[in-house]
């Protein structure tokens, strides 16, 4: 021991001082962190900007264990029993902290990434972009990260290490085990990786699969979650995207046309109905301005097929839109011209002159 514990601490056994010593420096480390930490935390309040805050919280917790493994690795330079076990265990101990460290950085980079693209205004498909991209880069930075440091924690254990070399003198047959057993595992990744880099969907994007309306809730490395418009959710392999057909109707912008299919009778007169509509569209919130029209695109015997061509901001919008006016038609035209109802009508026609056919006895005789 150094001179000063023997001066100061002789009376204790050595393993009790050295835990002394090492619990005063735990505690000196936290104290030091706390103050430092506090300090920041003032600082990242009194900013107008939600980023600081955001950082500072993320790198509380893994700098805090940080700076109690740099203490103790400073103590035990000078105590050899501290130092013969950070040998043994600093191997695997260190690529763990770092690791950490580099994953809070990182996922506080991401984060303030994702909260200076705000989403919530009307066309937010940029913003939507890049918070895609950004969680789904996360996520495989994530994995990587994840990956390596648990491969340079085993490699630091001496079994470990020797049964690694051990295999890969056999890799060709591992390799060729290993792939086959995780190809599937393997497909959604790289499936993940494509979706970042091409884009056929990013979050909040309304599409149809598998025969479901929704929008895309979150994106996996390995599944997509779609909320589907009853509240359900739909988990949807990553791989079904690139490999099926389905509608994305939010591809290029937000905004959407949306039709409204009404039948009435062929007598009807049309010029009121579309003022009527236009006045409906006109005085309605959702109708985001662009297209209000009116066609007729079938005519048949019993009916003319009306189609009313609106707009809207987004997919939800233009779905209560669309339902709003067909309500209203319904109504004014019960009220104001009920003969454009479609009905089925029967013709009138003579009565039947029966008088040349035999009577019911003539027709038994001839039975006979």
């Amino acid at each position: 021991m150094p001179q000063w514990i023997n001066e100061h601490l002789a009376f204790l056994p050595w393993w009790v001082a050295v835990g002394l010593v090492a619990l005063v420096t735990i505690t000196a480390a936290v104290l030091v962190h706390a103050a430092a930490f506090g300090l920041l935390r003032r600082f990242a309040r009194s900013s107008e900007s939600q980023s600081d805050n955001i950082v500072v919280r993320k790198l509380a917790q893994p700098s805090r264990w940080a700076m109690i493994i740099l203490a103790l690795v400073a103590v035990s330079s000078i105590f050899p029993v501290l130092h013969e076990i950070w040998d043994r265990i600093g191997g695997v101990v260190m690529p763990l902290f770092i690791g950490w460290m580099v994953l809070a950085i990182l996922h506080a980079l991401v984060e303030v990434a994702i909260l200076r693209n705000d989403d919530s205004m009307a066309d937010n498909r940029r913003a939507r972009r890049r918070r895609t991209k950004l969680a789904l880069f996360n996520r495989i930075a994530t994995f990587i990260i994840v990956f390596v440091v648990i491969g340079l924690m085993l490699l630091a254990i001496p079994g470990v290490r020797d049964i690694g070399v051990t295999l890969v003198a056999s890799a060709g047959l591992a390799g060729l085990a290993v792939g086959a057993a995780a190809q599937p595992a393997l497909k959604s990744l790289i499936a993940g990786v494509q979706m970042a880099l091409t884009e056929p969907v990013i979050v909040g994007d309304a599409v149809i699969i598998a025969g479901e309306w929704g929008w895309i809730e979150e994106i996996r490395t390995t599944y997509v979650v779609v909320k589907v418009w009853d509240e359900r959710r739909l988990v949807v392999p990553t791989s079904k995207f690139l490999d099926e057909t389905f509608q994305n109707w939010t591809k290029t912008t937000a905004q959407l046309m949306g039709t409204i299919m009404v039948y009435v009778d062929p007598v009807t007169r049309l010029d009121p109905i579309r003022t009527k509509f236009e006045e409906l569209v006109e005085s309605n919130a959702r109708w985001d301005g662009r297209v209000k029209h009116m066609q007729v695109t079938e005519l048949t015997r019993d009916a003319i097929e009306v189609r009313f061509l609106v707009t809207a901001k987004d997919s939800p919008t233009l779905y209560d839109l669309r339902c709003d006016i067909r309500e209203a038609l319904i109504q004014w035209l019960a009220v104001e011209m009920p003969e454009a109802i479609v009905r089925s009508r029967l013709a009138p026609v003579a009565p039947l002159d029966i008088s040349g056919f035999p009577s019911g006895e003539a027709l038994q005789q001839m039975a006979r």
